[in-house]
């Protein structure tokens, strides 16, 4: 680990624990002083930077945050994922199984492409719209992400293997320390909201994490939305542009083409990697911006009948 690694990595996390600070700060202060405004102001900026939680949480799953220090990487890591409930684990595994399969077919890793029997009636035709709008719109793909992490927690590994790929290599001590690493986040809700009282739970956590599920289901597959599908799996991605401070908050995740072509770049040096995507995967650039890619998805899923 180099120190200037060091240093960019170390005020990043600085940054992230002292902005989290502020907005914990505006929510108390409107708490306490029954203004209304602040209270709203500092739940939704909590709620919005937990998004820069998951990405560092992220950077850890891919061993990018202390590359030579795996106790301080996950350590770490694992420390800003309590915030939203993920045990570093089970976040491991599951992102380990998008890399390695996005959109593989229209079965394996295509959150957008549902399939139904030929001919099915109105109402299983109608399903996957419905699915689609709640999980992007509604905040649906947090509680699914949150479904996976329980089913990760307590399902025999040997039964969860037959469910999912995703599970491969999954043991009883990789579900057992995840087991204890949801468990601690959890008893600190109950807490809290023992200690003091359900708003103040309700202000700290239980509305930030409420907008987060907005915040993150809104933007989850912003990135491979309708993109190709085939066995180059690295290709099915795009970039997003949306400016500075967008980069900033999401630690350049919207440079996604690259970091699924290059998984080992840390988040400061994606810019400086990005290439034009082969021409072969050029389509999946068809739109530009972050904003446009947001509104795209408002196009709803690619329903596909079975043959």
């Amino acid at each position: 680990m180099t120190r200037r690694h060091a240093l960019i990595n170390g005020w990043m996390l600085t940054e992230t624990v002292l902005l989290h600070a502020l907005f914990v700060s505006m929510t108390l202060y409107g708490l306490q002083q029954h203004a209304t405004h602040w209270l709203i102001a500092g739940i939704v900026l909590q709620g919005f930077w937990l998004q820069r939680t998951y990405c560092v949480g992220h950077e850890s799953a891919h061993k990018k945050l202390f590359k030579d220090r795996p106790w301080l990487n996950d350590s770490i890591g694992q420390a800003f994922l309590f915030l939203i409930l993920v045990p570093l684990p089970v976040f491991r595994a599951i992102h380990r199984f998008h890399h390695g399969a996005n959109r593989r077919d229209a079965h394996t890793s295509a959150l957008e492409v549902h399939v139904i029997p030929k001919n099915a009636g109105r109402l299983k035709s109608s399903v996957p719209w419905l699915a689609w709008y709640l999980a992007v719109f509604a905040g649906g793909w947090f509680f699914h992400g949150l479904i996976s992490v329980l089913l990760f927690l307590f399902c025999p590994p040997q039964l969860a293997r037959k469910i999912s790929p995703a599970f491969s290599g999954w043991t009883w001590s990789h579900q057992g320390l995840s087991i204890l690493l949801f468990g601690l986040p959890v008893l600190g809700h109950i807490a809290l909201a023992a200690w003091g009282g359900t708003m103040l739970w309700w202000a700290l956590l239980g509305a930030p994490l409420t907008v987060f599920a907005w915040v993150y289901s809104v933007q989850l597959y912003v990135y491979h939305y309708k993109t190709t599908m085939g066995a180059e799996t690295r290709f099915h991605a795009r970039r997003l542009h949306g400016g500075p401070i967008l980069a900033w908050w999401i630690l350049n995740l919207n440079e996604h083409d690259t970091h699924h072509r290059l998984t080992k770049v840390v988040w400061y040096e994606l810019p400086q990697n990005a290439q034009p995507l082969p021409e072969a995967y050029a389509s999946n650039q068809n739109v530009q911006r972050f904003r446009d890619g947001i509104l795209q998805q408002f196009q709803g899923p690619l329903v596909l009948e079975k043959e």
